[in-house]
C-alpha cells in the first residue's frame, strides 16, 4: 500500500535509494520484473489550490522519474496532494535550497518532510540507468546510437558484447518509434560501402526511411551505405551549387548529394558501383520527383570518370558551365584523383572558362590532417595544390582519425593532356597533328 508518513529522522539525502536493485548485474537476458523495487521518497502535503505554483518553484528538486507522477493522491486528506522529491536533493525541512524555501513561506506550505513510498519499476529508468546497473562496474555503459529512421545502430566495445541482446532490447524500450536495434559486426567494405550487422532486438526491417534537409530517403539499411552524421555536411556542399551548374557524383551512394543538387537546379549525373545504391539511388530520384534532373549509372568509380564524365565534360565547357566533381569515398578517394589526369587532351581556347571544382573527401589519422590530405591529393594529381585548394573537417570519425574534405578548381595542367593551342602563326604553333582513332584515351 501507498502511505504517507512524518520523517522521523534527519540526514543525509540518499542518492542511491532510485537506483535498480543490486541483483540485477550481470543479467545478459531482459528481465524487467527484476528491477522492481519499493522504496520511500520525501514529499510535501500541499493544499490542492497551491499545487499548480509550488510544483513550478520546486522543479530544480522535484522527483525526475520517467513514468512517474510527481503529483499523487494524499491517502489521508482528500483537499491535499503530495508533491513527490528527489531524495538525492531533499532529507529534512531544513535541506531546501533557499529560493525554495522562501516558496514554501510565500505560498504558506509546511515544509515538513513526508514520506511517501514508492513502487520503482523498470518503467521508471533511463537506459543508460538500466545498463549502469547491469553490466560490471566501472565499463564503459554508453546507451548512444545512431538512429536510421526506425533502425538503432549501435558499435558496441569487446566487453559489451555479452550483454548485446539486453543493451538492444533497452535501446527499444527505451527509444519511442524504435522498432529495430543492430550492432556493425566488422569494418566498412570498401568496394560496396556496407557492413555486417547483426540484430539485437526488433523485427529486423532493414528497409529504413527516413529524411534529411527536407529530402526523402528509402533503402535497405543492411547493403548501402548511409550516415546521419553527414547530414550537415550535404547542406554544405549543396550549399555551394547554383542553378545551372552541373554535377558529377562519383561515389553518390542513394543520394544525399545529388537529389539535393537536383533540386537546387543542376544537372546531375551520379554514379554508384553498388547493384543495391544504384537501386535505391534510382528509387529516390523518382521518389523525390527528380528522375528527369539525374542520370544515373552503375560503373567502377574510375570508369564513371573516363567514361560519362569524359564524354560530358568538353561541351560543359564549351558552354562555361560550372561544373562540380563530388568524390565521397573517404577510404579510397583521394587515390581516384589521379583519374583526372590527362582526361582531356586539349585546354580550352578562352580565358573565361571556369575548371571543374573538385570536392574529394579522406580520412586522416596524421597529427595535422589539412597538410596530410594536402600533399596526398597533390600527389595524387601529381602537381601540387598548397596555396590554391581548401579543406574542411566534416567530423571526428574515431580517436585520433578525421573525415576531411578537400576542394579545388582543377588544374588546367591536370586535366588536359596539351596546354591550350597557341595562336596561328606564332613560334610555338604545333606541327599538323596525325589522324586518331576515336577510341577512348585511358
Amino acid at each position: 500500500a501507498q502511505q504517507a508518513m512524518p520523517e522521523q529522522q534527519q540526514g543525509e539525502a540518499e542518492p542511491g535509494l532510485l537506483a535498480p536493485p543490486p541483483g540485477v548485474r550481470g543479467m545478459t537476458t531482459l528481465d524487467r520484473s527484476a528491477f522492481r523495487k519499493r522504496v520511500a521518497v520525501p514529499a510535501l502535503r500541499v493544499r490542492k489550490e497551491a499545487i499548480s505554483p509550488l510544483v513550478k518553484a520546486l522543479k530544480r528538486v522535484a522527483l525526475q522519474l520517467p513514468a512517474a507522477k510527481r503529483v499523487v493522491e494524499d491517502p489521508q486528506d482528500e483537499d491535499h496532494r503530495l508533491v513527490l522529491l528527489d531524495p538525492s536533493a531533499i532529507s529534512s525541512p531544513d535541506s531546501f535550497p533557499e529560493a525554495e524555501a522562501a516558496a514554501l513561506r510565500r505560498l504558506g506550505v509546511s515544509p515538513e518532510v513526508l514520506r511517501y513510498e514508492l513502487e520503482l519499476t523498470y518503467e521508471h529508468l533511463k537506459s543508460d540507468e538500466v545498463l549502469r546497473a547491469v553490466l560490471p562496474p566501472g565499463q564503459d555503459v554508453t546507451s548512444g546510437f545512431s538512429r536510421v529512421g526506425h533502425i538503432a545502430h549501435l558499435n558496441l566495445r569487446d566487453h559489451q558484447l555479452p550483454f548485446r541482446k539486453l543493451i538492444g532490447q533497452v535501446i527499444m524500450d527505451k527509444n519511442p518509434g524504435v522498432t529495430c536495434v543492430v550492432n556493425k559486426t566488422n569494418t566498412i567494405d570498401s568496394t560496396y560501402r556496407n557492413f555486417q550487422m547483426e540484430v539485437l532486438a526488433g523485427d529486423g526491417n532493414m528497409v529504413a526511411k527516413v529524411r534529411e534537409n527536407n529530402v526523402s530517403y528509402e533503402f535497405d539499411f543492411s547493403r548501402v551505405y548511409w550516415n546521419p552524421r553527414l547530414s550537415t555536411e550535404h547542406e554544405r556542399i549543396v550549399g555551394l551549387l547554383q542553378r545551372g551548374d552541373s554535377v558529377f557524383d562519383v561515389f553518390a551512394g542513394v543520394g544525399p548529394f545529388a537529389i539535393p543538387a537536383a533540386r537546387r537546379g543542376c544537372s546531375v549525373f551520379a554514379n554508384d558501383l553498388n547493384p543495391e545504391s544504384f537501386k535505391w539511388l534510382q528509387h529516390n530520384c523518382k521518389l523525390n520527383k527528380t528522375d528527369s534532373k539525374v542520370r544515373t549509372f552503375n560503373m567502377d568509380g574510375r570508369d564513371f570518370i573516363g567514361g560519362p564524365l569524359r564524354e560530358e565534360l568538353p561541351g560543359l565547357l564549351e558552354m562555361k558551365s560550372r561544373v562540380h566533381i563530388i568524390m565521397n569515398l573517404p577510404a579510397l578517394a583521394l587515390e581516384f584523383l589521379d583519374a583526372l589526369k590527362g582526361l582531356l587532351e586539349q585546354g580550352p581556347d578562352s580565358d573565361d572558362v571556369s575548371p571543374p571544382h573538385v570536392h574529394c573527401y579522406g580520412f586522416s589519422k596524421h597529427d595535422d590532417p589539412r597538410r596530410d590530405v594536402t600533399e596526398r591529393a597533390s600527389a595524387s594529381l601529381g602537381t601540387p595544390l598548397e596555396g590554391r585548394c581548401s579543406v574542411h573537417t566534416v567530423r571526428n570519425v574515431a580517436p585520433n582519425k578525421e573525415m576531411m574534405c578537400i576542394s579545388f578548381p582543377l588544374p588546367w595542367e591536370v586535366l588536359f593532356k596539351k596546354p591550350r593551342s597557341p595562336e596561328p602563326g606564332t613560334p610555338d604553333e604545333p606541327a599538323p597533328k596525325r589522324p586518331r582513332s576515336d577510341e577512348p584515351t585511358a
